[in-house]
C-alpha cells in the first residue's frame, strides 16, 4: 500500500476536498448543501480542512468550523472517507480537539445504507479516539407552522446583570437532562457547566437584551428564555426552568415567548435543537409546532 499523506488544505485547493464522491446519504449534503457553497459563504478556513491523499487521490476529509471572529475550531461537522484507516489516521493526525456533530435525516436508522454511512463515520471517529456523547433533534419553524399564542401566565424582563444570570443557570442547571451540561457538571462541577451557557448565549451576535427571565405574577423566577441570532439562522438559545418550577409547563411558555420575540424581529424562520432523551423538552417544542428537520449525533 502506498504512504498516505495527511496534511491541511492550501488555499485554492478546496476541489481537491470536493473530489472525494460523496453519495449524500449523512452529513451536509443528506440536506443539499456542498462544500464548495459553504466555503464561499465563509463557513470553513483552508487551514482547518484537512485531507488524507494516497497517490494524489483524496480518500479521507475532515472540515473543522468556527465562527467568524474565533480563534479555534468549534466543531468537526464534515468528515467522510472512502478509506476507514486514512479517516481514523487524519482525526488522529490534525491538530484540533472539538466535538463532532454528524447530521443525519429523521429516520435514519429506517435505511440500512444511511444507517451503515452513519455508523461507519460513528466508527471511525470512536477508533480516532471520540466518544459518543448524545443524539439530538434539530427543528425548523417556519410561519406555515402556525405562531402559536402566548399562554399569558408570566411576565418577562431581560436582565442586563451577567451575575444574575450565571446564577439562574446554575439553579437551571441543577438537574438538568441535557447531555452536555451533565458532561460538565461530572468534569468540571456546577460553575464551570453555569459559565459555559453564559459565555454561550455572549458569543451569539445577536442583541443581549432580546434575553428574559420570567417570572410568576407573584414575583417568583421561573426561569430564562433566550431568543437569539446564530451566525446563520434565528434561533431558541436557551430555554430554561428552575427546579423548584418544574412539572408545571413553563418551558412551553418560554419556547412560545421566545418565538413571539423573533418573529417581532423579522425572523421568518427558527432553528433549536434538544436531547432526543430529553422527553419533555422535545414534547415542548412538538406542542409549539416545531418540526424535527434532522437528527444530530454529538461525539465528545
Amino acid at each position: 500500500m502506498t504512504d498516505l499523506v495527511i496534511r491541511a488544505l492550501a488555499a485554492g485547493e478546496e476541489h481537491l476536498f470536493d473530489s472525494l464522491p460523496d453519495p449524500g446519504l449523512v452529513g451536509f449534503a443528506a440536506f443539499g448543501d456542498t462544500f464548495s457553497a459553504m466555503v464561499a459563504r465563509g463557513e470553513y478556513r483552508s487551514e482547518w480542512c484537512w485531507i488524507a491523499l494516497r497517490d494524489g487521490v483524496v480518500v479521507a476529509r475532515a472540515a473543522w468550523w468556527a465562527g467568524p471572529t474565533d480563534s479555534k475550531p468549534l466543531a468537526l461537522d464534515w468528515f467522510d472517507f472512502t478509506d476507514a484507516d486514512a479517516a481514523v489516521r487524519l482525526l488522529r493526525t490534525a491538530p484540533f480537539r472539538a466535538q463532532y456533530e454528524l447530521k443525519l435525516p429523521p429516520e435514519w436508522r429506517d435505511d440500512p445504507t444511511v444507517h451503515e454511512a452513519a455508523t461507519a463515520r460513528i466508527d471511525a471517529a470512536v477508533a480516532a479516539g471520540l466518544t459518543p456523547l448524545v443524539e439530538r433533534y434539530r427543528y425548523r419553524w417556519t410561519p406555515d407552522c402556525g405562531l402559536p399564542a402566548r399562554p399569558g401566565r408570566l411576565e418577562y424582563r431581560p436582565e442586563p446583570d451577567d451575575d444574575v444570570i450565571f446564577d439562574v443557570f446554575r439553579r437551571i442547571n441543577d438537574g438538568s437532562l441535557d447531555a452536555h451540561v451533565r458532561q460538565t457538571i461530572a468534569e468540571s462541577g456546577l460553575d464551570a457547566s453555569a459559565q459555559q451557557e453564559l459565555d454561550y448565549l455572549r458569543w451569539m451576535p445577536s442583541p443581549r437584551d432580546w434575553w428574559r427571565l420570567a417570572y410568576t405574577p407573584g414575583g417568583d423566577l421561573v426561569g430564562l428564555t433566550a431568543p437569539c441570532h446564530h451566525h446563520a439562522d434565528p434561533l431558541i438559545g436557551y430555554v430554561g426552568v428552575v427546579p423548584e418550577h418544574r412539572g408545571n409547563g413553563y418551558a412551553y411558555d418560554l419556547l412560545v415567548e421566545a418565538t413571539h420575540l423573533l418573529v417581532a424581529e423579522g425572523a421568518d424562520r427558527i432553528v433549536a435543537g434538544t436531547d432526543v432523551t430529553n422527553t419533555p423538552m422535545a414534547s415542548t417544542f412538538a406542542k409549539a409546532g416545531y418540526p424535527v428537520e434532522q437528527h444530530r449525533i454529538d461525539l465528545a
